[in-house]
């Protein structure tokens, strides 16, 4: 395979992406249009947010498809998303071409092999953790680049590629393309790396915890120099008492106080809360002052975060009423994020909804998993869309299976989303917060008319 740092010498770089739309895809087409390369692409289907910004930058294909002529000698690179096929015509074409082709985490490796590289990694919390990282450097004026998995206040991409000597990178371990079943993480061979904990998931892809876990433990052994971990998860401490090639650093949740509906820390006020997101902000402290940030300066810049997108994100405000929206999905993300707001506003009843939306929440075979996840809360409410079983072609799950799965009698079942709309309308009371969890959206349930 040709290294990207030889062909940049020859010319303007021509890349094109094969499924650009993607949320990742889109973001990297925009950073290499940034750093002046050509860059072109092609997908199926393009929705919003990608579909408006990459028009914004003119790399919005003219039409949806795949075309085999798009692909010629001329191209330097290709960069596989995962959304495209392994018999998607222009992948074939650049297979008979013989053109370079990576997925996006490989590429993002070629692009900063000569970086000091920060990879964050874990079951739950790093897209947090890196947000939080990347709102600090930038606060303490510390050029960096980065790929996080959402929108972030402040930055207007979710990947910026340049010749900054840093890169932080969220560490996803999901695979990278269909022709490379490598999970991203195990590409970035991070010098400074974080854990954050191991909850099975993805069981598409990892079909047994066993099997989950190893990921973690390949990852663990591409890390030099320092790998921060947290020492309050059970299987991540496992994990730990096996030999480790780099310095290992540990952390668990800060001591911390919550007066009104606020938490603090060596009395600074914070605009984020709950035990995780805590163990976060200690986990990203650690790896800024492995950086040279001293504890300070960095609880300091904390105290304006606000959080990720869609990660305990506050959606609508009153004086006694809330709405919160979490990309929660899994057991253990269900679990952290009901109890961190009934710690945060224990005299509020909090009203909590999830959408089981990805293929291993919908599938019979782990609904078990989320026993006694949604017992912390005063109303819970489940909805899935029976159109997305078809679509995963997964087996029909009915209401009663669901409602045995959480072990709760009370437990709200609803497959249409605008009857739970509506439900959710006559819901509101004083005193009390709705959370909305999911990583798709409630099959665009129209959040306006709750509030």
């Amino acid at each position: 395979m040709k290294i990207i740092s030889n062909l940049e010498k020859k010319h303007k770089m021509n890349i094109h992406l094969i499924a650009i739309g993607g949320s990742a895809m889109h973001n990297l087409a925009i950073a290499l249009k940034k750093k002046n390369y050509n860059v072109t692409g092609s997908d199926d289907a393009i929705f919003d947010p990608s579909k408006s910004r990459l028009k914004k930058y003119n790399l919005l294909p003219k039409e949806n498809g795949w075309f085999e002529e798009k692909i010629t000698d001329q191209i330097d690179a290709i960069i596989l998303g995962m959304h495209a096929r392994i018999d998607n015509p222009e992948l074939i074409k650049a297979q008979k071409l013989k053109i370079p082709i990576y997925s996006y985490p490989e590429y993002i490796y070629e692009q900063s092999k000569n970086k000091k590289r920060i990879v964050i990694g874990g079951s739950h919390g790093k897209t947090s953790i890196t947000a939080m990282i990347l709102h600090v450097l930038k606060n303490q004026n510390i050029d960096c680049d980065y790929l996080v998995g959402a929108q972030l206040d402040g930055f207007e991409t979710m990947v910026k590629l340049s010749d900054a000597p840093l890169i932080v990178l969220e560490g996803d371990e999901y695979l990278s393309s269909p022709i490379d079943k490598r999970p991203k993480f195990h590409l970035y061979k991070p010098h400074i790396a974080v854990i954050s904990g191991i909850a099975w998931d993805h069981i598409n892809v990892f079909p047994t915890f066993e099997n989950y876990v190893d990921q973690f433990r390949i990852f663990k052994n591409t890390v030099s120099e320092q790998l921060i971990y947290c020492n309050e998860d059970q299987e991540l401490n496992k994990l730990m008492l096996e030999k480790t090639k780099c310095e290992t650093i540990e952390y668990s949740t800060p001591a911390h106080k919550i007066i009104n509906g606020v938490t603090s820390i060596d009395n600074c006020d914070l605009k984020i809360f709950g035990r995780h997101n805590l163990q976060n902000l200690n986990a990203a402290m650690l790896v800024c002052m492995q950086l040279g940030i001293d504890k300070k300066s960095f609880i300091n810049d904390m105290k304006s975060f606000k959080g990720a997108s869609n990660r305990l994100e506050l959606i609508h405000n009153e004086k006694d009423f809330s709405i919160y929206k979490d990309f929660a999905h899994s057991p253990s993300k269900l679990k952290a994020t009901t109890l961190a707001l009934k710690k945060q506003f224990p005299n509020r009843q909090l009203v909590a909804c999830m959408e089981l939306h990805t293929f291993s929440s919908l599938n019979k075979s782990f609904l078990d998993e989320y026993k006694d996840s949604m017992n912390t809360v005063d109303k819970a409410i489940i909805y899935y869309n029976t159109e997305t079983l078809k679509q995963k072609k997964l087996k029909d799950i009915t209401k009663a299976e669901v409602q045995d799965a959480f072990n709760r009698d009370d437990l709200i079942v609803f497959t249409n989303s605008n009857k739970l709309e509506k439900y959710l309308e006559t819901a509101k009371t004083k005193n009390q917060n709705i959370l909305l969890m999911s990583s798709g959206n409630f099959n665009d349930i129209n959040f306006e008319k709750i509030m």
